[in-house]
């Protein structure tokens, strides 16, 4: 099963074979710790990117645009770049390994955060918004990484295995947001914007992380799982086209994926507009900050708890506690008005509840379709969950506008009834069945 790279590839170190060995059992355990590792520190800088840029990316683009209307927009390209990069990541994941995809999607990440920078210097609106989706790079490759901790996981671990590695990015992000203010500071002298700052250390960040992963994540654990899946040998599974037959024959892969992306959606939107609405009630940037923090924390600290229990008590059961959770959240932040303790604690709860879809919805949309077809529908996925989140940021933007953040949270809560009502569905639909073997690993 296993071809070899032609010499200057491999002298490279860049694996060319849509396979690998296979390693032995003792092998694949150190395998997966080595993998882990090199995925968590990975998640840790990728994280401390990300969330130092985002932070300010409303009040950036709100100061660069003139017009508060406009400032959704920012967090909203940077969710569309995430979105457009998806699938062609996804496809030279399928093509040539986790590593290559992840490495490239964090050099574009810095390349993204630089263009930001000279965008704010020259005051360029479109250039601004261009370069926040080069930065959503960051985010594809944090969201993929979750996957490549899947792809040699035993099946009865896997929601751990998801949610360690989105437990790792609680340290950077957490950080991030908490020195966005001496990111901007620090660019004082250098005629740059201080809200532009923290996409200056965000590039560097974004290229630290892309080397790290080239060096270290040898051999590959996408083209090692291939490697030892008795049931992938021919391309022709692995395809875009493949993935949305699979999802389309699996009724559980459709709800993972509707999980996935209802709540992101629920999250971005009103994630993405409370700086502005906290700013309206006398916030000042570190508090936001502090807020923002929270809220991160709620995302990342307690995904490993989300994960454990996706593997106890089910993925079913960890989708409902996810619309429970995000309800709860909108409800706080919408009515919480001038308190800004409240909105602290409806955003930490909007985290929760965003770690508790992802985890359950990730886990169970690896297990849900046939390993060959596994990249390019974790592909599919992320395609369509911030796609459906740019849409989400937009019209959060106008609806803050012409309305308010308390309506925005009502209109967040609503998205969650068909991805409740579809979990319900579901539930019940497999209390009635036989039980039906797993896809091949």
């Amino acid at each position: 099963m296993t071809t070899s790279p032609d010499a200057a590839d491999d002298a490279a170190g860049i694996e060319t074979s849509p396979a690998a060995a296979p390693v032995s059992v003792d092998g694949l355990a150190a395998l997966r710790r080595r993998v882990t590792a090199v995925l968590i520190a990975s998640q840790i800088l990728g994280g401390l990117g990300v969330a130092t840029g985002i932070a300010l990316a409303a009040v950036l683009a709100q100061d660069v645009s003139g017009t508060e209307a406009l400032s959704g927009l920012a967090p909203t390209a940077t969710v569309a770049g995430t979105a457009l990069l998806s699938m062609p990541l996804a496809a030279l994941m399928t093509a040539r390994g986790r590593r290559p995809g992840l490495v490239l999607a964090y050099l574009i990440g810095a390349l993204g955060a630089g263009v930001v920078v000279l965008a704010a210097v020259i005051s360029n609106f479109p250039l601004l918004l261009l370069g926040m989706a080069g930065f959503g790079a960051g985010s594809s490759a944090n969201l993929q990484a979750r996957f490549a901790a899947a792809d040699l996981a035993e099946p009865e671990h896997r929601g751990r295995a998801i949610s360690t590695v989105v437990w790792a990015t609680t340290i950077g992000a957490v950080l991030g947001p908490n020195i966005a203010a001496p990111a901007g500071r620090s660019v004082s002298g250098l005629g740059i914007p201080a809200a532009a700052g923290p996409f200056l250390w965000a590039a560097g960040v974004f290229l630290v992380s892309a080397v790290m992963v080239f060096v270290l994540l040898r051999p590959d654990p996408l083209l090692t799982a291939r490697a030892m899946s008795p049931g992938d040998r021919s391309p022709e599974g692995r395809s875009l086209r493949a993935g949305v037959r699979a999802v389309r024959e699996s009724p559980m892969a459709q709800l993972a994926l509707v999980a996935v992306a209802v709540s992101h959606t629920a999250m971005v939107s009103i994630m993405s507009m409370t700086p502005v609405a906290l700013s309206h009630h006398g916030a000042d940037i570190q508090l936001i900050g502090l807020v923002i923090s929270g809220h991160i924390a709620g995302m990342y600290a307690l995904s490993p708890v989300m994960g454990w229990l996706a593997d106890r008590v089910g993925r079913l059961a960890v989708i409902g506690l996810a619309a429970g959770l995000l309800s709860v959240a909108a409800a706080l932040a919408g009515t919480a008005g001038a308190s800004h303790g409240q909105t602290a604690a409806g955003l930490f709860v909007l985290g929760l509840g965003w770690s508790a879809g992802l985890v359950a919805g990730s886990t169970l949309l690896t297990e849900s379709v046939p390993q060959p077809a596994r990249a390019a529908v974790q592909g599919l996925s992320d395609l369509t969950m911030n796609t459906a989140a740019g849409i989400g940021g937009v019209a959060a933007g106008v609806i803050v506008a012409q309305a308010s953040y308390g309506w925005l949270n009502l209109v967040g809560a609503c998205l969650l009834l068909p991805m409740a009502g579809l979990a319900i569905r579901r539930a019940l639909t497999r209390s009635a069945q036989p039980a039906r073997p797993a896809p091949v690993d």
